[in-house]
């Protein structure tokens, strides 16, 4: 597992909403059981609280998703089975977006 590869989000109640994961977690912490991760969804759920910042527009298969810090998790290691891609080219950006949900800077 690589840092910003994408998952399809293997959750049954949330797949809808938030059809992918982006593991955020650095290899340094690999022997945990658990991955760190962030939920993409699709950008026409953009509403009045919208933070450009905290939810930055991300390009994935054709289509534009929004990367949601603030909703960054802990998974279980061996529920993350369908790699699709990776974000690593978007790298920079993810980072700041966590970044800022956790200093505010």
């Amino acid at each position: 597992m690589a840092q910003f590869d994408v998952y399809r989000n293997p959750s049954k109640k949330t797949s809808k909403a938030y059809p992918f994961l982006v593991d955020v977690q650095n290899s340094v912490i690999d022997q945990l059981a658990t991955r760190l991760v962030v939920p993409l969804t699709t950008s026409n759920t953009k509403n009045s609280f919208y933070m450009k910042k905290l939810t930055p527009e991300i390009e994935f298969e054709d289509t534009t998703y929004l990367f949601l810090a603030q909703q960054l998790s802990s998974i279980p290691e061996d529920v993350l089975h369908d790699r699709i891609g990776s974000l690593e080219q978007s790298r920079a950006l993810l980072i700041d977006a966590i970044d800022f949900a956790i200093t505010g800077i």
